[in-house]
């Protein structure tokens, strides 16, 4: 085994399906391990490159096996499927992955920590309580229409409208039951979230890159700790733009033959984050125009005059982003740009 320069391996619950090359690229190694197999196996190889692919678990696996002194590599799934000839199954999935790490040009995922893998689960306890929080008290106003009461939007009108339902008496005392047990899982929700959103700021508050993007105008607790969370190596990315390309929030390119064709933009990379930037940027443009913000930059005023609002707020947020990646690479705080006037005083 002393040949080996690579292995690529497709990672599953229980089997793992190892692909390795000499130096001539020859293949010099196919083999399927249960999980201990694997683990002892790695233990007693001398060190070498090792490639998995970015998936559930593999950041676990790519501690685990550099701690055996191994090079691990992740690669995002899309970069490896162009590099599979022909079928699926997991002996030509390693194959792959083995192949695609050879490349001079390949992007890699960097490994997480267990400390950061852990405040990232407070990011998507976050998103999927807030997501139960909406479900539930969607299913609450439907209910109530059934019965003739009708409540404004907003959460906040969920548990007035609750208290109306518990004191009608017109109401059937069985569906005056059903809608206590909806108060008191709302309730329950609640206060979970308010718990998940103290822990989040507590983190915010010991980390001083978050500190440090939160000064953006627009991007607030929530998007600097999600920066600070998703880019754990932010100088992997040569340029502000790659960044914010990576986030999705470049226009998607189709040119050919000399035509230059931008469509909308990518939504590649991470779907909250994303959406966390571009809902900051729209609360920021909402201050704008009231002539309530102080960051009403000359860019942003000519933009507001000739492209519509939500457009503006996606070119924003990928301002933002570029914005972000500069203060987390060069440990810089933020600089507000000179010239900022009001929308008022603008037009």
């Amino acid at each position: 085994m002393n040949d080996i320069i690579r292995i690529g391996m497709d990672t599953s619950k229980h089997v793992f399906q190892l692909h390795g090359v000499d130096a001539a690229e020859r293949p010099v190694l196919r083999k399927t391990f249960r999980r201990k197999e694997m683990i002892d196996f790695f233990a007693k190889l001398p060190p070498t490159q090792v490639a998995i692919e970015a998936c559930g678990a593999s950041h676990n696996w790519g501690r685990t096996l550099t701690g055996f002194g191994h090079s691990v590599k992740l690669i995002p799934p899309a970069y490896i499927k162009p590099y599979i000839k022909r079928g699926k199954n997991d002996a030509a999935d390693a194959e792959a992955i083995c192949e695609a790490m050879s490349r001079p040009t390949m992007r890699f995922v960097p490994i997480k920590s267990a400390d950061n893998q852990a405040a990232l689960m407070l990011v998507t306890m976050r998103d999927r309580l807030i997501r139960t929080r909406t479900q539930l008290c969607s299913a609450i106003r439907g209910h109530a229409a059934e019965f003739g009461l009708i409540a404004g939007s907003g959460t906040c009108r969920v548990e007035p409208l609750l208290d109306r339902i518990a004191a009608d008496p017109e109401v059937p005392h069985l569906a005056r039951d059903l809608f206590a047990m909806h108060a008191e899982e709302l309730a329950l929700l609640r206060a979970r979230i308010k718990e998940v959103n103290g822990r989040l700021a507590e983190w915010h508050r010991s980390n001083a890159r978050s500190r440090r993007v939160a000064q953006i105008p627009g991007v607030g607790t929530l998007g600097a700790t999600l920066l600070a969370l998703k880019t754990p190596a932010p100088e992997d990315f040569q340029s502000g733009r790659a960044f914010a390309a990576w986030i999705g929030l470049t226009p998607r390119d189709h040119s050919t033959g000399g035509r230059v064709k931008l469509g909308s933009i990518t939504r590649a990379g991470d779907a909250l984050l994303r959406r966390t930037l571009v809902v900051g940027a729209t609360a920021l443009l909402r201050h704008i125009r009231n002539d309530r913000s102080k960051h009403a930059s000359p860019w942003i005023l000519e933009m507001l005059k000739r492209k519509p609002p939500k457009l503006v707020a996606v070119a924003l947020a990928n301002k933002m982003a570029r914005i972000a990646w500069k203060l987390m690479v060069t440990d810089q705080d933020y600089q507000a740009p000179a010239g900022a006037t009001s929308l008022a005083r603008a037009a």
